[in-house]
Parts: C-alpha cells; structure tokens; sequence
C-alpha cells in the first residue's frame, strides 16, 4: 500500500503529461500499424510461396534470420541504447550536434561494412556452426545467406539515422519507413508466386530450386531492407544539421561511449546468442520432418518457420504499443537521468508500464482467442495452420511480460547503466539455455512447442530479475500500482478473451472441418468480426473497472487523427 502511495505521489509531483506521452508514441504507432499489416501480408504470401512446414521454409528462414541476429549482436545494442544518450547531449550544442552526427555517421557506416563483408565471407561457417544443416539444403542455405547478409549494413545504418531523427524530435519517420520495406517485399513475393508457382502447387524443393527463385525471394527481401534504410536520409536532410562525411574521432566523446559500448556489446553477444542455441534446436525438428512425412500417414512437426512466424505474431502488441511508447520514453528518462531527477525517471516508468499494459494484455488476450484464424493466415494446409495456432497460444501468454521488460531495461541504458542489464542477461541465458537443452532432448514433435514455453517462462523471469535490480537502483517507482493496473486489465481481458473463444466456436474454431479452416479469407472474416466484439467487450469491461489509461490512449490516438 505505501508502494502504491509513493508512486502516486510522485506521478503527481513529475511525471510528463500521459497524454503528450501517448500523443508522440500514437505518431510511431501509426507507422507501426501499417507496417505490421503489410508485414502480415508479407508473412502469408511467403507462406504461400514456401510453406511453413516444408523444407524450403526453413532453409529460407535460417539464412534470413542471420543478418539481423549478427547486427543486434554486435552493434544493434550499441546503435539503439548506449548512442541515444550521446546524441541527445550533442544536440544541445550550439551547432546542434552537427559535427557530432557527421563522425558518428561516418564512423558507422565504416565500421558496418567491415562486420558486413566479414560476416558475408564467413557465411558457410556461421551456418554449420549454429544449425546441424548438411549437404544440398546446407550449400541452398548459404547461398541464401550470401544475398541476405548485406542487410547487417543496412540495419545499422536505419538505426543510427533513426535515433538521430528521434533525438531530434522526428519520430515518425522511423516507424513509417518499415512500410515501404514491407511493399517492396510484397511485390517480389508476389512475382514469385506468379513466376515460380506457390508451395502447394509446385513442392518446392532444394533439388529443383533455380537461381532465379534464389534472387526473387533473398534479393527482393535484401532490397527492401536497403530501401528501408535510405528513404530515412530524406527526413534527415530536413533536420538542415549540414551533415557530410567526416572522418576523425577526436574530440567526440567517445572514450566512454566505447566503454558503455564495450559492456552492451558483450550483453547483446550473451542475449543474441540464445538465439543460435535455439536456432539449432529448432533445425533439429527440421531434419527429423522429412522423415516424418514419409510415414503413413504423414506426421506434421512444427520447424524453425513455424516458430518465427509465431513470434511475429505474438510481438505485435509489443511492436506496436510497446515499442512506439518506449521511444519517446527513452529521451524522456535520458533527460531526466542526466539532470540527475529520479522522481521523473521513476514516475515515467510507472506511467509507461500502466499504459503499455492497457494494450499488451489486450493484445495477449486476442492472441489467445484467436490463434487458430491467425495461424490459418500464415499457413499452406488446416493442418500447419493448427501447428501455428499451438505456438501463438503458448507464446501469447508471455506477451505482456516482453513490453514490460523491455520498459524496464530502457531505464537502464538511459542512465548509461549498462552493467546492470549485462547481469541481468547472464541470468537469463543460463535460464534460457537450459530450456532449450530440455527441448532439444525432446521429441521431435515436441521441440518448438517445448521451445515456445521457454519463450514465455523467459519473458516471465526477465521482469521479475529486472525489477529486484531496478529497485536497488531507482528505488520504488510504483510497483504496487502497476501491478493493480494489471490485475484489472486481465480481468478485463479474461472476459472478452471468453467472448472471442465463444465466437470462434461458433465459426466451427473447434471442429476440424469448421468454416474457420476452410480458408485464409474465412479466417479474416472470424478475425475482423472477432476483433470487433473483443475490443467492444475489453473497453466495456475496462469502464466498469474503472481504468484510466485506455482512456488516454485513444483520448491521444483521436486528437491525432483530427489534427491529421
């Protein structure tokens, strides 16, 4: 109760206005929404292209996952975390940060390149080391990394172009350009199907794979990924800071930036690496497929893909609510941690917790209910259609907790704080780790189920480890009261989750031949008639609790689009 008092107390006293707060985060989550769409779009044509349970999906999916995976282990927490700090500082001077952004851009885009071709040549290795590939879908595999690699210099370069946009105030721009990536992916995709045929349709395979299908699919997703990149020099331009390409790291700061950089790096290399652990895991239910499907009948085992597509799934409210909200934050808690005012950095936490729940539990909610129409979307048959439909489940219950760690870690690095998020990780890949060591031993059919619970039981433990950390640094910030906020919105989330599991059965959500699975735009229609009478019951619910912070999402959302 006295946790509960102080946090109010202080939210009072300091915190930034949830509404200026939400306003900035509803901009980024504009851009995020439709980019998430079109980026479903992209997963079920893919989908369709190579299936989710066939061969080639998986092989696709490991190469692809690898830039992203490299980046964010070697310089994606250092572009992301330990530079936001640095550029806000630099854009307080009077030629506001100019010289300092020039360097900065010029030193990365140096440095990028360098891991980018290394990391290009050593495509054959990376992949023998972290899946038990071998053979023909081995050499198919790296050939599909030799195109897709080149993304780890675009990566880098659209985070470091879009913290200086946001350090400079110009948040959209980050979040909207993901959406021309999205529309160039698209379209390749859908030359490919109108060129190579669809998985059902063809049978895709290593053995009858053709060069041409290689640079439609892995080139068409590397361009987009460049294309992301470059549209953000456009609003940068804007910003008139005079920027040219200028070498030399004298007089920068840098000296403790490498030292925080130095520590994020070995976090992210700790974090990251539990990927490739799981990688190899989940390529172990690969291999064991083929032999799986010659029996009669054939037995169908959730892959690699079908984890991924999972995970895109069930990131969604994170990616769209949590995210957006974080980044807006994250300046915030910077100021305040360099003017050295723990009551707003304490009261900015709590506020962003309670609002980003408002939506993550929703959203886990809706995951929940509707796993079945989502995971037909992004299938090839009823039957991988079912396999996804496990995975989101299992992945949607650990949702909530995946915003609210990533809030938490935000207080961290805005307080140039990066020790403490290493513990933190250390901690949980010697937990994830040993999970994975349990799927792996486990039966093949079971692998990426087992591997889905590890996700959630992670997401779990990480807010609990983050939060005895964080009280030890910041002291309360109102624990009590985010945790009574929660407890509301589950509620509110139980019964709408029941209306939409009520509406699904209706659909024949639980007989195997129901209208649900008979196809993709069955699916649809479940899911905007689902979503509808959700949201209706969850707002609904959320009046009769008593509860504040919807009302300042779309309270913010609404002055937006008017202004729009």
């Amino acid at each position: 109760m006295a946790d509960m008092k102080t946090a109010a107390s202080l939210e009072k006293a300091s915190a930034p206005d949830a509404g200026s707060t939400a306003r900035a985060g509803a901009v980024m989550a504009a851009g995020t929404v439709v980019s998430r769409l079109l980026g479903l779009i992209r997963t079920a044509l893919l989908a369709t292209a190579i299936g989710t349970s066939a061969r080639m999906s998986d092989l696709f999916t490991a190469a692809n996952d690898l830039p992203n995976f490299i980046y964010l282990m070697i310089a994606g927490g250092v572009f992301n975390a330990v530079l936001v700090p640095q550029i806000v500082r630099a854009s307080r001077r009077p030629d506001r940060g100019a010289d300092y952004v020039s360097r900065l851009l010029t030193l990365a885009a140096a440095v990028l390149l360098v891991l980018t071709v290394l990391a290009t040549l050593a495509a054959p290795v990376i992949l023998r080391v972290v899946t038990p590939l071998a053979g023909a879908e081995l050499a198919l595999a790296t050939v599909f990394a030799y195109w897709c690699l080149p993304q780890i210099f675009f990566y880098g370069i659209y985070a470091v172009v879009g913290q200086i946009l946001n350090a400079n105030g110009s948040f959209g721009p980050y979040m909207w350009a993901p959406v021309v990536n999205n529309i160039v992916s698209i379209g390749t995709l859908l030359a490919f199907l109108t060129l190579m045929g669809s998985e059902q349709a063809q049978g895709h395979s290593p053995e009858t794979w053709t060069p041409a299908q290689t640079v439609l699919l892995a080139g068409g997703t590397t361009a987009g990924i460049a294309i992301q990149a470059l549209v953000l020099f456009l609003p940068l331009k804007r910003l008139n800071l005079g920027l040219k390409p200028k070498f030399g790291i004298r007089g920068m700061g840098l000296g403790r930036t490498a030292k925080l950089a130095s520590v994020t790096i070995v976090t992210m290399l700790v974090g990251n690496g539990l990927y490739f652990v799981n990688l190899y895991v989940a390529t172990l239910a690969t291999k064991a497929r083929d032999g799986l499907l010659a029996q009669d009948p054939p037995v169908l085992i959730a892959g690699l893909t079908n984890l991924n597509v999972a995970v895109l799934v069930y990131q969604l409210p994170h990616a769209v609510i949590a995210l957006s909200l974080a980044t807006v934050m994250f300046n915030q808690l910077s100021s305040a941690h360099a003017a050295s005012d723990l009551q707003t950095v304490r009261a900015i936490l709590s506020q962003g917790l309670r609002l980003t729940g408002v939506a993550t539990v929703f959203g886990a909610a809706a995951l929940l209910a509707f796993a079945g129409p989502l995971g037909m979307l992004f299938s090839e048959s009823a039957g991988a259609a079912a396999l996804n439909a496990t995975i989101i489940a299992i992945l949607a219950v650990g949702a909530p907790f995946l915003s609210a760690n990533f809030l938490l870690g935000r207080v961290f690095y805005a307080g140039e704080d990066v020790k403490t998020p290493l513990k933190i990780q250390l901690i949980l890949s010697a937990v994830g780790v040993s999970l994975a060591v349990v799927a792996g031993m486990s039966d093949p059919r079971l692998i990426v189920p087992t591997l889905a619970v590890a996700y959630s039981l992670g997401n779990v433990t990480a807010v609990v480890v983050s939060h005895l950390f964080l009280r030890r640094t910041i002291g309360s910030y109102g624990a009590g009261e985010v945790f009574d906020a929660h407890v509301r919105f589950i509620i509110a989330g139980m019964v709408a989750a029941g209306a939409g599991s009520a509406l699904c059965w209706l659909f024949g959500g639980y007989d195997d031949g129901g209208y649900l699975w008979q196809s993709k735009l069955n699916a649809v229609v479940v899911l905007v008639v689902g979503g509808v009478l959700m949201s209706a019951v969850y707002a609904g619910m959320l009046r009769l609790l008593r509860v504040d912070e919807l009302h300042q999402l779309t309270g913010s959302l609404r002055a937006r689009f008017r202004r729009s």
